[in-house]
């Protein structure tokens, strides 16, 4: 059989006779088939067909939890006891997992099947995926281009029809910048809302696991799953997360940045779907107007100075002696340290430890760190005013559609500017999903992204579902 596509076709299909073990096994074999996106670095399929015998007996007692019959892939910088994970780096090559992520029991426990590691770019770092030590995935609507990064994995997995949802993680966007490029919803929740417990770190003041669907309702109902307090992670909330219903949101309050559509460089399709959203979101009665939007070209260079501050401080680690692979050229205590870091890790993550080792360097430190931390300040007190104001902020996800691979591979600072409509989220905290909008003239889709304030997933979900085309 071919795989179902979203979590209401597998309930249709286990309503007519069909079993979890039957749906696993269809999409492995779908995974299998396209490998060839180098989507996945691994399939778990002794230990996804034992789950899916446990929900397929649950679900004849009528135990079963919320998301059985749900194929999920997660990224591989999220732990799952006895499974390998290493971030998509040299560094942790063959590590195996001594325990599972927060996330990771709790869909488990709900009736999720995981079917796999996804592939991204290492430890997270990069905009197009091409950053991975195991190579760059394609794009399953145009392999010739990038899924976008660093979640590229996850959201080509969901993209390809492999699995109804993927989990990811999003620091700068990169949850958000993939679905846009693949024409997928993915949702980064508030800081704090959903536990990182279990996440191989890369800044841990904007890391955030949220998932990618083909549906805000399948986004949801694994957000309801995974989202809660959790005493492992002392950074999550204690504020009650009752689970999110999709009813109709009603009228609402909407601020929009006008600069983010008329700013050069972005993608003439994307300027007219996001100004004939805005026009038609006002003809139903919704109030929709423009904000000033903070500092945007602040956001960019703020957050690549605190993240790879952050970086830096998470990654040092993997030194060969502590953590990670270990130089066998190496000769004596610094050799060793200097070569199992040069050897295992990456030009992309070699460059931002360097950055932000410098930036938090004697001398440097007031003038880089410091004064970053502040325009984050700045920022956040920017968007929370307007959303004092504002039930949500509208924007596009991205200026552009998925790039061709190797485009932007020589020039970081082009890359880095990918997440330009997307950082502001995580330098305030806030929540913010992309759904897709329409697609250029190729054909390559583009997302609306949405922004609320902290904790306001349930607003911002029921107008990702009634607002939104998808």
């Amino acid at each position: 059989m071919r795989p179902t596509r979203t979590l209401r076709e597998a309930r249709e299909a286990m309503a007519s006779g069909t079993t979890v073990r039957a749906l696993t096994e269809a999409a492995l074999a779908e995974a299998r088939r396209q490998a060839h996106l180098n989507a996945f670095l691994e399939l778990f399929e002794e230990s996804a067909l034992a789950q899916a015998d446990r929900v397929d007996a649950a679900v004849r007692q009528g135990t079963a939890g919320p998301l059985a019959g749900l194929m999920l892939s997660i990224k591989d910088n999220i732990c799952y006891k006895d499974h390998r994970v290493g971030a998509s780096s040299r560094i942790l090559e063959g590590f195996t997992s001594l325990y599972s992520a927060t996330v990771v029991e709790r869909l488990l426990a709900a009736g999720a099947v995981i079917i796999g590691r996804t592939n991204c770019d290492e430890f997270a770092m990069g905009s197009s995926n091409e950053n991975s030590a195991y190579g760059p995935v394609a794009n399953p609507l145009d392999p010739a281009r990038v899924p976008g990064g660093s979640s590229g994995g996850a959201a080509a997995s969901v993209a390809a029809g492999i699995v109804h949802a993927a989990l990811g993680s999003d620091t700068g966007g990169s949850i958000r910048q993939p679905a846009s490029f693949t024409g997928t919803v993915g949702l980064k929740p508030t800081y704090g809302r959903v536990s990182r417990y279990g996440l191989i770190a890369f800044a841990s003041s904007f890391d955030q696991i949220g998932p990618f669907a083909r549906t805000v309702e399948d986004a949801t109902a694994v957000y309801n799953a995974m989202a809660g307090q959790d005493p492992l992670d002392s950074t999550t909330s204690a504020r009650p997360s009752p689970p999110i219903t999709l009813r109709d949101p009603g009228k609402l309050r909407i601020a929009y940045y006008r600069e983010c559509v008329e700013r050069p460089g972005v993608a003439p399709a994307v300027r007219q779907a996001m100004t004939a959203l805005v026009e038609r979101l006002q003809a139903e009665g919704h109030r929709v107007e423009p904000a000033e939007l903070p500092l945007l070209d602040h956001q960019v260079p703020t957050y690549y100075i605190i993240a790879t501050a952050e970086a830096s401080s998470n990654l040092a680690r993997f030194d060969g002696i502590h953590y990670g692979h270990r130089s066998k050229a190496a000769r004596g205590v610094e050799e060793t340290y200097r070569l199992s870091r040069s050897e295992g890790f990456g030009p992309e993550v070699q460059r931002r430890i360097l950055l932000g080792t410098f930036v938090l360097s004697a001398g440097y430190y007031d003038a880089y760190y410091a004064q970053a931390q502040r325009v984050r300040r700045l920022i956040r007190d920017a968007t929370l005013r307007t959303l004092a104001d504002h039930d949500l902020i509208l924007l596009p996800t991205c200026p552009i559609t998925a790039f061709e691979q190797g485009a932007l591979t020589a020039d970081p600072i082009a890359m880095y500017l990918q997440d330009i409509f997307t950082v502001q989220a995580n330098l305030a905290g806030n929540p913010a999903i992309s759904v897709p909008l329409g697609s250029d003239d190729q054909g390559l889709p583009f997302g609306a992204q949405l922004m609320a304030a902290p904790f306001g997933e349930e607003v911002l979900l029921r107008a990702a579902a009634h607002l939104l085309p998808a």
